[in-house]
């Protein structure tokens, strides 16, 4: 895999159990592209995802994912793929009892973070980068819909990863804060960090128009229009 090439899926048949979801899948995506995914639902775009991230094998076809093949993926592999990997769900999967700083800190001890100063100049460096240092010490339940997002963006970037995959980040938000959100999607894909973003919100993209991928009829469309 060329080193700027970060995803890149060959002649892949996706399946959910023993059904075909999609087939004959396509893929390349290099460092700092900034992608959206679309179609409906029960179209593929989770299967997709799920595929990009370890949790469904590749039956037929090539993969190969932040360096890893996917094809001789091991699910001993899978915690150091994901580690490439920065994931960011409609729900925002904080842990509502911890503060900000124990949420973040959590999430790089289980990824194998053991160094008290790395770990508290990695917590900083990452809320810089989504503008809410001064959110270090508050619980999620005092942030609002944007800033919760937004911790899980920080968290996403914690061990540097090579792509992010953001599932519907902003369905849970106004069309302000969700455009907010996509910005800062953005301006990490510009420092090189891919981002692929699944969404159902036409006026973003229409707004902020990119690369668009679509699932549909069995398939993946590539550079589609709306």
């Amino acid at each position: 895999m060329a080193s700027n090439t970060v995803i890149r899926l060959k002649n892949v048949d996706i399946y959910q159990q023993k059904h075909l979801v999609l087939s004959n899948v396509n893929l390349e995506i290099g460092n700092g592209e900034f992608i959206y995914l679309i179609g409906q639902s029960g179209s593929g775009k989770s299967s997709l995802l799920k595929i990009i991230y370890g949790e469904l094998h590749i039956a037929d076809g090539e993969g190969l994912v932040a360096g890893f093949d996917l094809k001789k993926l091991k699910e001993n592999d899978v915690p150091f793929l994901r580690r490439k990997l920065g994931i960011v769900f409609q729900d925002f999967h904080l842990l509502n009892d911890r503060t900000v700083e124990k949420n973040l800190e959590f999430a790089l001890k289980a990824t194998g973070w053991t160094d008290k100063t790395l770990i508290q100049n990695k917590m900083v460096d990452v809320l810089e980068k989504v503008g809410l240092r001064s959110k270090l010490h508050k619980m999620p339940h005092e942030l609002s819909g944007g800033e919760q997002q937004r911790i899980v963006i920080a968290r996403a970037l914690l061990n540097e990863p090579e792509i992010i995959l953001a599932d519907e980040p902003t369905g849970n938000l106004d069309p302000a804060t969700s455009e907010e959100i996509i910005l800062l999607l953005r301006d990490i894909a510009a420092s090189g960090t891919a981002v692929m973003m699944a969404t159902h919100d036409y006026q973003i993209i229409r707004n902020m128009p990119a690369r668009i991928i679509r699932t549909a009829d069995g398939a993946l469309h590539d550079n589609v229009s709306i």
